[in-house]
């Protein structure tokens, strides 16, 4: 072998070292953006979590939102806020899964049973009164969303339930 040879030689086995460098490197990158994906929805699971917890620790509140949704329009004041607020954020954060569905960053089977709540709260008259008079505050797209579910959903999750 002459020298040119084992140039060559050496030249390929480095762009082949190259080429498996590349090949590990983006192996490597796509597992950490799939670990990232398990982190974020972990992350949006334990916030959704926490926005229904205060329907568990505090029963005023879960008397209040059974209440609401039946009949936005006969609570007072104070109740109205107490219940709006909570619906605002509830809704801001859904608005927020909605669009990482909509962009891919959030896997429609979790999404899934995010909507199935949602249709279930939706379908409320208590609901469709505090939307009616909010809906500007969200992305269009969400708005379509709720308002093809206020059409198709009946009222029945919370029908077992004895009304305060």
């Amino acid at each position: 072998m002459n020298w040119e040879m084992i140039s060559a030689v050496g030249q390929m086995l480095g762009a082949i070292g190259v080429i498996i460098s590349i090949v590990y490197l983006a192996a490597q990158i796509r597992n950490q953006n799939k670990e990232s994906q398990r982190a974020a929805m972990n992350v949006l699971t334990t916030h959704w979590s926490d926005l229904n917890r205060s329907l568990v620790d505090n029963p005023d509140f879960a008397a209040l939102w059974l209440r609401a949704l039946h009949s936005f329009n006969e609570l007072d004041g104070t109740s109205k806020l107490r219940f709006g607020a909570h619906l605002g954020r509830y809704l801001r954060f859904a608005d927020r899964l909605y669009l990482g569905v909509l962009d891919g960053t959030l896997d429609k089977r979790l999404w899934r049973g995010y909507e199935r709540t949602l249709a279930d709260t939706v379908a409320y008259p208590g609901f469709q009164t505090w939307w009616a008079t909010r809906k500007h505050w969200h992305t269009d797209e969400f708005c379509a969303l709720i308002d093809r579910h206020i059409q198709t959903a009946k009222p029945k999750i919370y029908d077992g339930y004895n009304l305060p």
